[in-house]
């Protein structure tokens, strides 16, 4: 079997429906790339499509062997779609982008350019964007609340024209709707992250597979991405300040309840707010145990295997000298 070098950059492109844009699309990549003195690989993961997307994917890499597809069993979405693709691509450098032609390749050069200039991951924002207010409006809105909360200030947090190092996307995690959240992802585990302004298209063939629905599921998933960034590594913190700061209500109510008690003689054994102060001392008391569970699931699990994640570089280790070696056979200990 003859083993084909790794191409250095991978482009990745999930695709649901797409069979009329498609050619298109391979035809612009190729063209994109040409001025470019780097190998690439084009990656396709049909999303479960019930067009002919599949059968366009197979004839273009059966011509062109830059082009792989893989097939999932159904529609998963797109991170799944992205995790899956990460997982086959081979390039040093992955620029990810739609298939629907809204995503221009012609400037997949620039983000390149990018990432040369020393960027970890480079997101696309959608100059000039060419969707409906109705799109645009909720848009706006989920990018402001999204740097308000992960302190990640970008214009477009979810353009699907991006290039970064694979590493990146290989550390981010992919399920559900995270992939909105890749650029705030990935700012947290202290990659450099850059926006550059794209040229944006309009739709030509198929329907956008995006609606409300997906941005109600995002801002669900927000809050994952909260305890993720947050609070990924010291659970405790997390569900012990929910807990204490129930605690704190709960030991307040009780105490103003006592005091009602020994000095105005009255009964409190009735009263709905005592039944209040003790569920808020018995869920601190929860909470502040599965913190401290979390914690301990997180040591066992072994918390130092992050640290790879947290390096960015380091110099040359030198070679162990004479001095440095430790003395052979059983003397080491002895005495002797």
């Amino acid at each position: 079997m003859t083993c084909t070098p790794s191409p250095q950059v991978s482009l990745l492109t999930p695709a649901k429906n797409e069979q009329d844009n498609l050619p298109e699309l391979f035809a612009q990549i190729s063209r994109a790339m040409a001025a470019q003195d780097r190998t690439w690989e084009l990656v396709v993961v049909d999303d479960g499509s019930t067009d002919g997307s599949w059968r366009v994917i197979s004839e273009h890499a059966a011509r062109d062997p830059r082009i792989r597809g893989i097939r999932l069993r159904r529609n998963f979405g797109k991170a799944a779609a992205l995790a899956a693709g990460v997982a086959e691509v081979r390039g040093e450098l992955l620029v990810t982008l739609d298939a629907d032609l809204q995503d221009d390749p012609a400037e997949i050069p620039r983000l390149l350019a990018e990432l040369d200039a020393g960027a970890d991951l480079v997101s696309g924002h959608k100059a000039n964007r060419q969707d409906p207010l109705g799109k645009r409006l909720p848009s706006k809105v989920f990018n402001w609340f999204t740097g308000l909360i992960t302190g990640l200030k970008l214009s477009d947090h979810n353009c699907g024209l991006k290039a970064a190092r694979t590493e990146v996307y290989r550390r981010v995690p992919l399920y559900g709707e995270l992939h909105r959240y890749i650029p705030a992802l990935a700012h947290q585990l202290g990659y450099r992250v850059a926006e550059l302004a794209v040229h944006h298209r309009p739709r030509l063939h198929g329907k956008s597979k995006y609606g409300l629905e997906r941005y109600l599921r995002g801002a669900l998933d927000l809050l994952t991405v909260v305890a993720l960034t947050r609070y990924g590594r010291r659970p405790a913190h997390l569900f012990g300040g929910l807990g204490m700061l129930a605690g704190t209500i709960g030991t307040l109510i009780l105490l103003y309840l006592t005091g009602v008690w020994l000095f105005t003689d009255q009964p409190i054994g009735t009263r709905p707010l005592l039944t209040l102060g003790i569920l808020l001392e018995i869920f601190a008391v929860q909470m502040i145990s599965v913190g401290l569970l979390a914690e301990l699931v997180l040591h066992r699990t072994g918390r130092d295997r992050d640290v790879e994640v947290l390096v960015a570089d380091q110099t040359a280790v030198p070679e162990p000298g004479p001095k440095d070696q430790l003395p052979a056979g059983n003397d080491v200990g002895t005495g002797r």
